[in-house]
């Protein structure tokens, strides 16, 4: 291992992840706001078309499928997948951890179970956070939409369960039964976490 590899192990950051709808994406924004500890939002890179409404360098860093193999090839991400067997592929690059680094920061990635996996596998300084709703909670969620049919509900469930299964992996699990409660829980354990760095 290279010294930049090796000193990139050692980088501290904060990964955010659970099941669609456990209300990761509210959390974020609120996170970053609320925590004493300053957090900087990892933007992750994808080779999918942007959206109307999306800013290139804010949103995602929008990139082409040959630039994304590219920039894969070299090593230059800390996780990367196919995501949904969609052929669109998300990525962290680690210049993302680097630059909130370098702004004083930590940086808070908010990625699915699948790069998760990947950064505990690689990085045992990150500080890993499993969001879940309460029992039974996303299944009512889903069905009180109204929107979706038997079948599709059956395939989102399947999937939360085998995201659930990931869950003792993570440093510590946080259920998301109140909002202002969840982020102030996640907001103590990034603190502690500092903490034990100075101590």
């Amino acid at each position: 291992m290279s010294s930049a590899e090796h000193e990139f192990d050692r980088m501290r950051f904060v990964v955010l992840s659970g099941p669609s709808g456990s209300g990761k994406t509210t959390i974020v924004p609120l996170l970053i706001e609320q925590c004493p500890v300053r957090l900087i939002k990892s933007v992750s890179a994808t080779t999918r078309a942007p959206r109307p409404h999306e800013v290139p360098g804010e949103d995602y860093h929008f990139l082409t499928k040959e630039e994304f193999s590219r920039r894969r090839n070299r090593g230059e991400f800390l996780e990367c997948a196919e995501v949904h067997a969609s052929g669109n592929w998300y990525g962290t690059l680690k210049s993302e951890v680097t630059r909130a680094q370098e702004l004083g920061g930590c940086a808070l990635l908010e990625i699915d179970v699948q790069g998760a996996r990947q950064v505990i596998e690689q990085c045992s300084q990150a500080l890993t956070i499993f969001v879940r709703t309460p029992e039974g909670e996303y299944e009512r969620r889903l069905r009180a939409r109204g929107t979706e049919s038997e079948e599709v509900i059956q395939s989102r469930l399947e999937t939360a369960r085998q995201e659930l299964a990931q869950a003792p992996a993570y440093r510590h699990q946080v259920v998301n039964d109140h909002l202002s409660r969840a982020v102030s829980e996640m907001s103590q354990l990034i603190q502690n976490w500092e903490h034990e760095r100075h101590d």
